[in-house]
């Protein structure tokens, strides 16, 4: 496992090994820079900002907030046809010089040669080894494989699949998703052979998140069996909480299938509830988050559990 010379300055001060995932909605300023601040890669979708022309403030605002700060901060792009804005976001990026891209949904070559234009790194997500396959040979720097239990855009492989073959060829940056919401399940990304943990659902329940009350407590009230695993909201397959889906006035035990055709992560794909607003997006690990608070006081918690962690481990390893 190898970070790029020329990148590797971007991690080295990190507190805890961890990407905080960008969430549609959630991930605003207040989330990121409070990431970043407390020591972790903080991020978010470009399409948050609305309109476009809100990028440049949000982008203005985070550099400021965060300049000295140990961790960098990341933007993701939606890289699918789709997304009418992708090549007005990413002069926006580049005009900030954005040090971490996350690039979702179809590869590109003019994206990642015009992040490295100005400098910055190209982490891609994906759900199988053939489509990292692809993102490498296309330019990205890294991988995110999204494992079965991740929030929101999820695939169906376990992580122990994803990340075996995908160690078997390759030997650059990757970031593990997939349920991962304490210090234990932060190590055991590493011990897979990730080089970072990708923590998306815990950051909802944090006081600066963009979310409502209403779903923050349902993060803390929810466990793993309250997760819906449908492609019906976006055309593409996710998790969901499952009482927001009855809400809606589904029935999340018999939810058709969705049109990948139809393709929307704005309004909600072909259902009158719109994802992430009406339905709302959350991984299997939701289990072990227990209260609404602060990201700094989270990212305590799992700097304990993750010191604790290895400590344990240590020791079993001592008794083999």
């Amino acid at each position: 496992m190898a970070i790029p010379p020329q990148h590797s300055a971007l991690f080295e001060s990190l507190r805890l090994p961890v990407i905080a995932a960008p969430m549609f909605i959630v991930s605003n300023p207040e989330l990121v820079i409070a990431q970043v601040q407390s020591g972790i890669v903080g991020s978010f979708p470009a399409l948050n900002a609305r309109p476009a022309a809100q990028l440049d403030e949000w982008l203005h605002q985070i550099t400021e907030a965060t300049a000295g700060s140990a961790a960098p901060f990341a933007v993701n792009l939606i890289v699918h046809r789709t997304n009418q804005r992708l090549e007005e976001d990413l002069a926006v990026l580049g005009k900030w010089k954005v040090p971490l891209v996350i690039t979702s949904l179809g590869a590109n070559v003019e994206v990642n040669d015009a992040v490295h234009d100005w400098g910055g790194m190209v982490l891609h997500d994906v759900i199988n080894d053939r489509f990292a396959r692809k993102a490498i040979e296309k330019g990205a720097d890294g991988l995110i494989p999204v494992a079965a239990g991740a929030g929101g855009h999820a695939g169906p492989q376990s992580p122990f699949a994803l990340m075996q073959e995908i160690r078997a060829w390759f030997d650059g940056p990757v970031a593990l998703s997939g349920a991962i919401a304490c210090g234990r399940s932060i190590l055991a990304a590493q011990a897979m052979g990730a080089d970072f943990a990708y923590v998306g659902t815990p950051w909802i329940a944090t006081t600066e998140a963009n979310a409502s009350a209403g779903y923050k407590q349902a993060i803390v009230d929810g466990d793993a069996s309250q997760i819906v695993y449908s492609n019906l909201f976006t055309g593409v397959h996710g998790n969901y909480l499952r009482a927001s889906i009855t809400a809606a006035g589904m029935d999340p035990d018999a939810l058709p299938e969705g049109d990948k055709s139809q393709m929307d992560f704005g309004s909600g794909g072909t259902t009158a509830a719109k994802a992430w607003k009406d339905i709302w997006g959350a991984g299997q690990g939701i289990g072990v988050v227990e209260a609404v608070e602060p990201v700094a006081r989270r990212v305590e918690t799992l700097v304990t559990q993750y010191q604790s962690a290895r400590e344990e481990l240590h020791a079993r390893a001592g008794m083999v």
